[in-house]
């Protein structure tokens, strides 16, 4: 994966940066200048006022004097930092707070026109060319007898009001820097909290993706990012699992083959050369036969294992009684408890116990297990098979009197192939897919099977089936 992600993420940081800037720069810089001049103006079109009605209106009224007068606001002007004018409506200056008293050289305002500030109350600009720099001007009418008399203009500086903004523009910019430099814990937290998780969750797939699903890796976190990195774990060690289970299998698979064809090739090249004799050929075509029954059995395992995994168990449930399967199943190994002289003891509850499952399974559950007590079970001993009513639930037991399982291996008898070191010299056809089997179907119908054993006095397997109901076992009989 290229770091693009992480480049990108940069990059709009960086953009933030300078669109921030150029905002600041452009339309906060014009909406503050706005904002002081609005403001200024107001103040002094409030003065203006003041002095209209006031000062102004005595002047024309003839009750005060254009001395007194100018005095006021010449003080007012100073304290306002701006240019008082009373300027007559031809244009002429009265008065200017600016300049000393001088009747004889009044100025006049070329081009005068009050209505310059339209539906204002304030114009901005060099006052009909009287200044060099720009300056805000706010107007008020003196009126008397209902007619305007003259106007007071107040001039203050622009420079002055830039000069303010510019003061609160570097606050702005200070503060957005203040921001930016801020900001840069979001990217240093998702730099340490999703960009480099990521990184390894990235590498971890590149290393799973040629197969090397060994490799461990860490992500510390408790947010969805930890929880796929502790998935993609997970499913790496599963995967990896897996393939050593696949592993096994091939090499149990070919062990199991190996033997019994070296045995078989073995024989018949001996009575092909001549070393087992003819009248011996019917003993050792007897072994070889036992050796083709057991490669037979084992491929009719593998084959049903292989069903269940790829078509997922699909079960055919009927209701059905499972005492009458158990003595079926215990009467079809009667020939083999006869030659062992192992007694099949039968402790079923009820005459009939109708159970809700597949019936060709379980009777090759019941199989599996009766086959593996006979086996492992010593001469002139006997095996129990006993059906038990517990709630809407039908315990099964099978319990025998043999060699039992040793304690560690317990965990492991339901993995495929595997063989207990005790019961290798006994199951000499035995293919290690029984137990395995078994699991598999009684998981199947969503029950549970359990082994209890100790080495020396015996095993007993349970599983559990569910207890058909009487509606169900109506429908069935009728």
């Amino acid at each position: 994966m290229k770091r693009t992600l992480y480049l990108k993420f940069v990059l709009a940081y960086l953009i933030f940066g300078f669109f921030g800037f150029i905002i600041v720069a452009t339309f906060t810089s014009s909406m503050t200048l706005e904002h002081l001049k609005r403001e200024r103006a107001d103040a002094l079109y409030k003065e203006a006022l003041l002095v209209s009605n006031s000062y102004a209106a005595d002047l024309y009224n003839n009750e005060v004097t254009l001395e007194s007068v100018w005095r006021q606001i010449n003080a007012i002007g100073t304290f306002l930092d701006a240019s008082i004018w009373i300027v007559n409506p031809s244009g002429l200056i009265v008065l200017d707070s600016s300049s000393p008293l001088n009747i004889d050289n009044s100025v006049t305002i070329p081009n005068f026109n009050p209505t310059i500030t339209g539906s204002s109350f304030y114009t901005v600009g060099n006052f009909f060319g009287m200044f060099d720099e720009e300056m805000i001007s706010a107007f008020a009418p003196i009126t008397a007898d209902y007619k305007v008399k003259g106007y007071v203009v107040i001039h203050a500086s622009m420079s002055a009001l830039q000069k303010s903004a510019n003061s609160l523009l570097n606050i702005s910019y200070l503060t957005l820097v203040i921001l930016f430099l801020l900001s840069l814990i979001i990217l240093l937290f998702f730099t340490e909290m999703v960009y480099i998780p990521l990184r390894k969750i990235t590498h971890a797939t590149e290393q799973y993706a040629i197969g090397n699903f060994r490799y461990e890796f860490q992500v510390d976190s408790e947010d969805e990012i930890g929880y796929l990195a502790a998935s993609l774990a997970y499913m790496a060690s599963e995967v990896a699992k897996s393939e050593d289970n696949q592993k096994r299998l091939v090499a149990n698979i070919s062990h199991d083959f190996r033997s019994p064809l070296t045995s078989m090739r073995g024989y018949l090249e001996a009575m092909l050369d001549g070393t087992i004799p003819p009248e011996m050929h019917e003993k050792y075509i007897g072994v070889v036969l036992n050796e083709t029954d057991r490669l037979t059995k084992l491929t009719n395992s593998l084959l049903t294992l292989n069903n269940l995994n790829t078509k997922g168990m699909i079960l055919e449930r009927t209701n059905f009684d499972i005492n009458q399967v158990i003595k079926n199943t215990a009467a079809s190994f009667e020939g083999t408890c006869r030659n062992k002289m192992i007694v099949i003891e039968l402790v079923l509850t009820g005459e009939q116990m109708f159970v809700n499952a597949d019936m060709v399974k379980i009777q090759q559950v019941l199989y599996n297990l009766v086959d593996n007590a006979i086996k492992f079970s010593h001469k002139n001993s006997s095996i129990k098979i006993e059906t038990v009513e517990k709630s809407n639930k039908i315990l099964v037991s099978v319990k025998d009197n043999g060699i039992g399982i040793p304690k560690e291996s317990l965990k492991l008898i339901w993995n495929r192939f595997y063989k207990t070191d005790l019961s290798r010299g006994k199951d000499k056809k035995g293919t290690g897919l029984g137990l395995s089997i078994t699991k598999e179907i009684i998981n199947s119908h969503n029950e549970n099977i359990n082994v209890v054993s100790t080495e020396g006095v015996g095993t007993e397997f349970i599983f559990t089936l569910e207890k058909a109901t009487l509606q169900k076992r109506q429908t069935k009989e009728s």
